[in-house]
C-alpha cells in the first residue's frame, strides 16, 4: 500500500516470457505493490507457466487471443475485484521502465491527479531510445490533432504506461470499447470527457527485439481509429452526437 491506498499492477501479456521476471522483480522492488495480475492471451510460449511462479501474483488465461483491448477489459476487472484503489498498466515486455510507478502512483494517492500517462515524448529523448522515425511521426501528428479535438494538452495519448484510480475505472463504459489497440485511446478520451484530471511524467523509450510493437498496417488502423474517436468527441461536444463513451449532458468536470 502506498498512504493506505491498495495498488495493484495489471500486466496485458503476450509472448513475454523473456522479459516478464525482470518486469515483476522492479515491479515488487517498491514494496508498496500490494498484488500483481498477469493476463495472458493465449500466448504461445510459456507466459503463463512463468507468471506462476511469481510472487504475490494472480494470473489469468484467455482460452484463445481476443486482443489487446480485450486483454486490458479482464486486467481492469480482475484489479477491481482485487479492491485496488490504484490500478497500473505495465508491460511486461519491459519496454516501460518499472522504476517510474512512485511517480505514477503517487500523484494518483495523493490525489493531485486521476489517472497518470508515462510519457515518451516529455524529455525529448524518444528518437535516440529507439522509437521508429515513422512512429514518432506519426505519433506528434495525431496528438496535435487530438489535442485540438479533444481541447486538451497531452504530449502523447499512445503510451502504453498509464496508472488509473479506481474510481476512474468505475466511471468509463470500458465494455463499449474496442478489443484492439484503439482501446488506449478511446479510454483517454473518456476519461477527458468526464473531466478527470490527467498528469504526466516522462519515461525513456526502450525499442529491443523484445519489446511488442504493432507493424504499418495495424498501426494505420490505429492511427484511423484515434481520429475517428477524437471526431465523435468534438461531434458530441458540439452536441450534434453522443453515446455511451461520450453521454450527454457531459458531466461536470472535477
Amino acid at each position: 500500500m502506498m498512504d493506505g491506498k491498495r495498488v495493484v499492477v495489471v500486466m496485458p501479456a503476450y509472448n513475454a516470457s523473456r522479459t516478464l521476471e525482470l518486469t515483476h522483480e522492479e515491479v515488487l522492488a517498491h514494496g508498496f505493490v500490494d498484488r500483481v495480475i498477469v493476463v495472458d492471451d493465449a500466448s504461445r510460449d510459456d507466459t503463463a507457466d512463468r507468471a506462476r511462479l511469481l510472487a504475490r501474483t494472480t494470473v489469468h488465461v484467455h482460452a484463445v487471443n481476443r486482443g489487446y483491448g480485450a486483454n486490458q477489459k479482464t486486467c481492469y476487472a480482475l484489479a477491481l475485484d482485487e479492491g485496488a484503489d490504484v490500478v497500473v498498466m505495465v508491460h511486461p515486455d519491459y519496454q516501460y521502465t518499472p522504476k517510474l510507478l512512485p511517480a505514477l502512483v503517487a500523484p494518483i494517492v495523493w490525489d493531485v491527479y486521476d489517472c497518470m500517462l508515462g510519457s515518451r515524448i516529455l524529455g525529448g529523448h524518444a528518437r535516440s531510445g529507439g522509437m521508429p522515425f515513422y512512429k514518432y511521426v506519426a505519433n506528434r501528428v495525431l496528438t496535435l490533432a487530438e489535442n485540438v479535438l479533444l481541447d486538451a494538452k497531452l504530449s502523447e495519448y499512445h503510451t502504453g504506461y498509464r496508472a488509473f484510480s479506481r474510481d476512474v475505472l468505475l466511471a468509463l463504459p470500458l465494455a463499449s470499447n474496442s478489443d484492439d489497440f484503439v482501446f488506449d485511446n478511446q479510454i483517454l478520451a473518456e476519461i477527458l470527457w468526464r473531466g478527470f484530471r490527467v498528469g504526466e511524467v516522462s519515461c525513456p523509450t526502450k525499442y529491443f527485439a523484445e519489446a511488442s510493437s504493432i507493424d504499418f498496417y495495424r498501426s494505420l488502423r490505429y492511427g484511423w481509429g484515434c481520429l475517428e474517436t477524437a471526431a465523435r468527441f468534438r461531434l458530441a461536444a458540439w452536441g450534434l452526437g453522443g453515446d455511451l463513451r461520450f453521454p450527454r449532458p457531459r458531466p461536470d468536470a472535477r
